[in-house]
């Protein structure tokens, strides 16, 4: 970490990750009492070139604090307020982030479980760290993957992103993409990411959804996480995007049901 980044930052971080200051939310259930009460929280993970304050994340946040759940949101490197250069994002450096969220976490005294909820990249994510700590007391008690984009492997495998075509053998140093530099580094580690191979060590209950029309991710995607978790259900949508607006109440109260009664009713 860079100690004069700390220092004359502009804002004021309570965590740090792997390119400096994360900007985090955190919500607590409604009429909540820190000082006496406990509750179970949910660490949500938004995607690619999203931020905090975007759906589906922000009205995941806003529906669990009236279930008695409380949620961090926060902006990965590069992205939201959160400080970086996007052209030095990686997937490494998100799992960074979401293990700096995590330690910031589990340290509030008013915190009972801990769960994971992502999505897009942040479901990648999300999912890549439960596999992680499958063996690990830092396990999540349960996971939800929204619309999960392990097609990012196979597309920087093919050499495109959003649209955007480049040479996969020999990368740019970097890609515009929607006016963010995505950057080599990005890209080869990309290509040889054991997605499946580590996200589906993990053991606990998971949550999939996906839109059948996402033209981003295709639902198969989560059907093959779905096909190698030993422990997971997958609900599927028709004519639902890869943002999950259309039926977007329906999904967050499925999702919220779910995190419910792992966190809170088990």
């Amino acid at each position: 970490m860079n100690i004069l980044k700390k220092i004359f930052s502009k804002r004021t971080y309570e965590v740090f990750g792997s390119q400096g200051g994360i900007s985090i939310k955190l919500r607590l259930p409604n009429g909540f009492n820190p000082q006496t009460d406990k509750c179970p929280l949910v660490i949500l993970m938004h995607g690619f070139m999203a931020n905090k304050n975007m759906p589906p994340i922000s009205s995941m946040a806003k529906a669990l604090a009236k279930e008695g759940i409380a949620s961090i949101s926060f902006d990965f490197d590069a992205h939201g307020r959160s400080e970086g250069r996007f052209v030095d994002m990686t997937i490494a450096s998100e799992l960074e982030d979401a293990k700096a969220v995590y330690e910031y976490a589990r340290n509030l005294p008013y915190i009972s479980k801990i769960a994971f909820a992502g999505h897009s990249q942040g479901a990648v994510i999300a999912g890549l760290l439960a596999g992680e700590w499958e063996e690990d007391a830092r396990r999540p008690s349960c996971l939800v993957l929204l619309a999960p984009a392990a097609v990012l492997k196979d597309d920087a495998i093919k050499g495109q992103c959003m649209g955007v075509k480049y040479n996969p053998q020999d990368p740019p140093e970097y890609v515009n993409v929607m006016f963010h530099k995505l950057g080599r580094k990005f890209i080869l580690a990309a290509q040889k990411l054991p997605i499946y191979e580590v996200s589906c060590r993990y053991s606990g209950k998971v949550l999939l959804v996906h839109g059948l029309d996402d033209k981003i991710v295709p639902y198969t995607y989560s059907e093959k996480y779905q096909e190698n978790y030993p422990n997971s259900v997958l609900y599927t949508y028709e004519r639902e995007g890869h943002f999950l607006s259309k039926r977007r109440q329906e999904i967050i109260s499925l999702v919220v049901s779910f995190l419910a009664s792992k966190l809170i009713k088990s």
